[in-house]
């Protein structure tokens, strides 16, 4: 006879506790070296440093043991680890700059932003109690999140930097909307994909073996891929562009499990990316610089010459295998080393294995929000989660694709490295909702893991017999004989649960 055994499923608060300290321990040993190495001494704040970050971590970790008890425990101490080494590198290019005379104080303006940062993603894991709630908001967030990707076209707000009008600027500050506008656009997407998945996924004509969608289920699709060429074109911002419609295709796919969508999608956009290479001139510049980098024309031209990337690419050279060590490299000769080529100068510093290591992280903290898509219960949860992970990886590889030479250069940041307000808090938003998510994904059912409190007795099941259905009451015609092992009556779709 099939039996049940319960077991406890640990909330694992202890794990992320104990991985919390190298991870903080990494951030502030970049730190250090860092000022060892380029003014021979410690930084001053470097214990203060060091106990604030802490304070944010632990502060962090508390809110979860509160609100989200079975939460993921490695998503955080990944963050913490990714973020440290961000503000350690941005500390690195601003004493560089100050050896050559100019004056920065990025890292003092990254530290805020993270401390920002962080006590938001606490905010969100305590208001959010369920992430259910945000299916609600589907076509709001559809309105909203378009409403983010254009505010940078507005007359007065929006202003163009190096060609690409993504910035707008508020008071003192520059920010870049479609950072949040990608997280609102994930739970439309979820939301919608979640109601119609049925009618996407019906099958359409089969041609050369691939099983395509019917005419009038491909408007959706169509509508994506017109909005990301309109970003492309009067943005100027490939980087947008590509993270937006794929973040629909690879949500689609998860949603309908159909190859068939993935292929239209890709011919979509390079058609589309092609036709915008031949039509516009600023389009056909970035194209310019991707194919003929070291042609010495496109190498002067000014601007939209392709000295940055030349330049990040003989950093990552000299780095070579083990770098040149913190604060010996000079990252800070490459325009805009602190964010857009962050990865280029860490690759000079810690060479072509540390950057490994960083790149293994985002695998990780990938890896982890799809198992987290994997274990929740409800539709609308799998694809948010599933959709959230593979931004993130997806923008990290547009950004090392771009630095790299493997596709065109973009204006994305790179998640939790590079220096950017927006930016660091549309990730964290992301690391709070997919901790949400996964603390609903890993709870048990108190049934089967409790069970009954202690003292309290069971009543037993009513035994059937042969011709009975209930105890005491006959069987009705045509009623399927009972079976007589009682874990059937927890057995469902998948298994016993």
């Amino acid at each position: 006879m099939a039996t049940i055994q319960p077991h406890r499923v640990r909330p694992g608060r202890g794990v992320e506790l104990a991985l919390l300290v190298p991870a903080l321990l990494i951030g502030l040993a970049a730190y250090a070296l860092t000022g060892l190495g380029v003014t021979g001494e410690l930084p001053g704040n470097v214990v203060g440093y060091g106990v604030g970050m802490a304070a944010l971590a632990l502060g962090l970790h508390v809110v979860l043991r509160w609100r989200a008890p079975y939460a993921d425990p490695v998503i955080l101490p990944v963050a913490i680890a990714l973020n440290g080494i961000g503000l350690a590198m941005i500390y690195r290019i601003d004493l560089g700059m100050v050896a050559r005379g100019r004056e920065q104080d990025f890292a003092t303006r990254q530290l805020g932003w993270t401390t920002f940062a962080l006590l938001l993603a606490a905010g969100v894991l305590v208001v959010l109690r369920d992430h259910r709630t945000l299916r609600r908001y589907t076509y709001t967030a559809m309105v909203v999140g378009l409403l983010l990707i254009v505010l940078p076209l507005v007359p007065g707000l929006g202003v163009e930097i190096n060609g690409a009008r993504i910035w707008i600027r508020l008071g003192g500050f520059s920010l870049q909307p479609a950072e949040i506008g990608k997280l609102v656009l994930a739970v439309f997407f979820a939301g919608y994909l979640v109601t119609n998945r049925d009618t996407l996924a019906l099958a359409g004509p089969k041609i050369l073996g691939l099983q395509l969608p019917r005419i009038r289920d491909l408007g959706p699709l169509v509508l994506a891929w017109a909005v990301s060429i309109s970003v492309l074109v009067l943005e100027r911002d490939l980087g947008t562009s590509l993270l937006f419609f794929g973040l629909f295709v690879a949500m689609l796919y998860l949603a309908t499990e159909r190859t068939s969508w993935v292929v239209i999608g890709l011919g979509l956009f390079l058609g589309g990316a092609a036709l915008a290479a031949t039509t516009f001139g600023h389009v056909a510049a970035r194209f310019d610089v991707w194919l003929n980098a070291l042609d010495p024309e496109i190498y002067n031209r000014a601007p939209g010459g392709s000295g940055q990337l030349v330049g990040g690419l003989f950093g990552l050279a000299g780095g070579g295998l083990f770098g040149t060590g913190w604060g010996k490299g000079r990252p800070d000769l490459v325009p805009y080393a602190e964010s857009d080529f962050i990865v280029a100068s860490l690759g000079e510093e810690i060479g072509l294995t540390g950057l490994l290591a960083i790149l293994l992280c985002y695998l990780v903290l990938a890896e982890r929000g799809l198992r987290t898509a994997i274990g929740v219960r409800d539709g609308f949860g799998k694809l948010l989660a599933g959709g959230l992970a593979f931004v993130v990886a997806f923008q990290c590889f547009i950004v090392v694709g771009g630095i790299t030479r493997i596709i065109p250069l973009t204006g994305l940041t790179t998640p939790f490295l590079a220096y950017g307000g927006s930016s660091l808090l549309a990730n964290w938003i992301i690391v709070a909702l997919l901790l949400r998510i996964s603390d609903d994904a890993r709870r048990p059912a108190p049934d089967l893991v409790t069970g009954p409190p202690p003292g309290t007795t069971t009543a037993p099941l009513p035994v059937r017999t042969p011709g009975s259905s209930r105890a005491g009451a006959p069987r009705r015609e045509g009623e399927p004989e009972p079976s007589a092992d009682p874990t059937e009556r927890i057995a469902g779709p998948g298994g016993v649960r």
